[in-house]
């Protein structure tokens, strides 16, 4: 007999084979949490049939997530709203989608319009400390290799706004290292050009330069190599890509000896975009540029970002109003 357990891990094989990893996980959280709920309105999922899953489990669901964040709540309810599209699409049941879009509307918060905060000048000291580490004395070739991969990794990062999934996937045959390039497949499945900065190329060469040997004995074609790659004992003589969890690791522990340890935490890899898409706007001034660069599908998204700091503020109404000379 088939169970709303067995559809719901049905479902999540769809999303792991078409959205990305990061998706995967938080729709397999948000089912996770709707599984909890249907058990506590005697409905077990290990038992309970999709024709017997009723509408009104979304307005529990909502009920349930009112202690969220009002954006966990709303990604959580698009993940159970898929689930339902994905029984009547599989016909293992015939739920009315119009009515329970309306339910989601109707008790479902709005999330705040937030503008992105980030220590704009923590990061700048972040980069600075990433450009030094490279010219310190290394203990061994593989430190060596950790250093010049986390100088390249956070100057990417900052460079070309890169999140931190997309920097983690990148092959060496991605980058046309001529024209200071890749092609990559971004948010969405969508593909998108990604511009390198001068300062982002030469410390990625250093590094895989340097890691000229490593590459050539893998016995892999050089282009199907991963940009960033492990140095640990783990990886041994074989050279494996880091993942976003890694990418999260090497930016806190930079930010961690930058700045302390009451720093970490207060810069992740996706402050860096944060800082990307800023400067982008500081120096040009161009919302439409930003929006392209940042590959930002809404320019709405990109306009959360066209503001000024409470320092900016501050100098432009002192020169205004507190002009000595007048």
């Amino acid at each position: 007999m088939s169970t709303v357990e067995n559809a719901i891990q049905d479902y999540l094989q769809t999303i792991f084979a078409a959205r990305s990893e990061q998706t995967h996980r938080t729709y397999r959280n948000a089912l996770r949490a709707f599984e909890l709920t249907l058990s506590t309105h005697d409905l077990p999922p290990s038992t309970t049939p999709p024709t017997r899953l009723p509408e009104e489990a979304i307005a529990w669901f909502a009920a349930d997530l009112k202690g969220s964040a009002a954006a966990t709540e709303r990604l959580y309810l698009t993940a159970a709203m898929g689930f339902y599209e994905y029984l009547a699409a599989e016909a293992l049941a015939t739920p009315n989608l119009p009515r329970l879009r309306l339910l989601i509307r109707t008790r479902a918060r709005k999330t705040g319009q937030r503008l992105p905060q980030f220590p704009r000048e923590d990061i700048e000291k972040v980069l600075e400390y990433a450009k030094n580490i490279a010219e310190r004395e290394s203990e061994s070739k593989e430190e060596r290799l950790i250093d010049l991969r986390d100088r390249a990794f956070l100057i990417t990062l900052a460079d070309t706004g890169l999140r931190v999934h997309e920097a983690c996937k990148l092959r060496r045959g991605d980058i046309d290292w001529r024209e200071g390039r890749a092609v990559i497949i971004g948010k969405g499945d969508k593909q998108a050009v990604v511009r390198f900065s001068r300062r982002a190329l030469t410390a990625l060469k250093d590094y895989l330069g340097t890691r000229a040997s490593l590459d050539g004995a893998s016995g892999k074609p050089l282009g199907s190599l991963p940009v960033f790659a492990r140095h640990d004992k783990g990886a041994g003589k074989k050279v494996k890509g880091i993942t976003p969890t890694s990418g999260r690791n090497i930016v806190a522990q930079r930010v961690q000896e930058a700045l302390g340890e009451e720093a970490v935490g207060t810069i992740t890899p996706h402050s860096f975009r944060h800082y990307f898409v800023t400067t982008v706007l500081r120096a040009s001034g161009n919302l439409k540029l930003a929006q392209e660069l940042a590959r930002h599908s809404n320019i709405a998204v990109t306009q959360r970002y066209a503001h000024l700091s409470d320092d900016e503020l501050d100098r432009g109404y002192g020169e205004i109003f507190d002009n000595p000379n007048e």
